[in-house]
């Protein structure tokens, strides 16, 4: 019996696969038999998808902005580490991070565009980004690696000494109490999971081997860094869109922005506030940017407000 409910649940999957990656997320929870609860699936750590990016604006694909191209970083700076905008053309290289383990990185001319971040996590997502400002001293491998293990579900606790240490720099107790790791084993294999979209089952193959991973002693950087960014040459994922590179977005906020990245770990980040914009004066923060790409098998990149700065 339980056998044949599961036949039913993966022919269910099978009729949901035109759904973007967060709602077939969302669905599980219906489909599974018995009842069985599935929180994690219902409420990702980081559920932003190109579906959220709705703020792209191709009208201006040949535009440049008619002024001279300034560092962002000759703007006033925030406590948040953001900049308080003025009129102009800005640029800045700025770190960003990987927030969608177990896809490709950026390249092959594909677009990118602004969408805010989304999700269980969100709000320790952005606090990590924006309290790293103020800790310089902090490697960005470190930052990554307590993000990859948000993305993964893995308890921030079961971490080594280290990683702890430096959660707790940039994390209050309240958020440190809440993430606590929710695995994904009973749908990471078996009749369920074989039927899953392959861009969703090869991300959660990743998320469990990094939550293995993570708390494993002698793991280093480069080990997480070979299950969280593929490599090779990226497919065309589910639901791609055809963005071409440097592809504008007009920010809620009112002004111009967009991602040029140059790996997972930097990006080129240019902002256009015109004379006029509603954006003068207003925050640019960048943690609560999320550069999502037109391909979805690439990586979602959140950024910072802290200067990239090559080894």
């Amino acid at each position: 019996m339980r056998a044949f409910l599961l036949g039913a649940v993966a022919a269910s999957l099978v009729a949901t696969l035109a759904v973007p990656a967060s709602g077939q997320f969302g669905m599980l929870k219906k489909l599974v038999p018995g009842g069985i609860n599935l929180p994690t699936l219902r409420k990702e750590p980081i559920s932003t998808s190109l579906g959220d990016a709705r703020w792209a604006d191709p009208t201006q694909d040949d535009f440049t902005p008619p002024a001279p191209k300034r560092p962002l970083a000759e703007l006033q700076r925030t406590p948040a580490g953001g900049f308080i905008l003025r009129p102009g053309y800005y640029s800045f290289h700025d770190q960003s991070y990987c927030l969608h383990a177990g896809t490709y990185g950026p390249g092959g001319g594909d677009g990118y565009l602004y969408a805010p971040p989304l999700g269980a996590a969100k709000d320790a997502v952005i606090t990590i980004v924006r309290n790293s400002v103020q800790h310089p001293e902090i490697d960005q491998h470190d930052i990554q690696t307590l993000l990859w293990a948000i993305v993964a579900r893995a308890k921030l606790e079961d971490l080594s000494t280290e990683h702890k240490a430096i959660a707790a720099q940039l994390l209050p107790p309240r958020q440190l109490a809440a993430l606590n790791r929710s695995v994904l084993d009973m749908v990471s294999q078996g009749p369920i999971a074989d039927n899953l979209p392959r861009e969703v089952r090869q991300a959660m193959q990743a998320e469990a081997d990094l939550r293995r991973m993570l708390v494993t002693p002698g793991t280093s950087f480069g080990d997480l860094e070979r299950v969280a960014v593929l490599a090779g040459a990226a497919p065309a994922g589910r639901g791609s869109l055809d963005v071409p590179s440097g592809r504008w977005s007009h920010h809620p906020d009112g002004y111009w922005v967009r991602y040029l990245p140059v790996s997972y770990s930097n990006t080129v980040v240019e902002l256009w506030v015109p004379d006029d914009a509603a954006g003068v004066g207003h925050e640019f923060d960048p943690a609560t940017h999320i550069a999502v790409p037109g391909n979805t098998a690439r990586q979602r990149l959140i950024q910072s407000g802290r200067t990239y700065k090559p080894s």
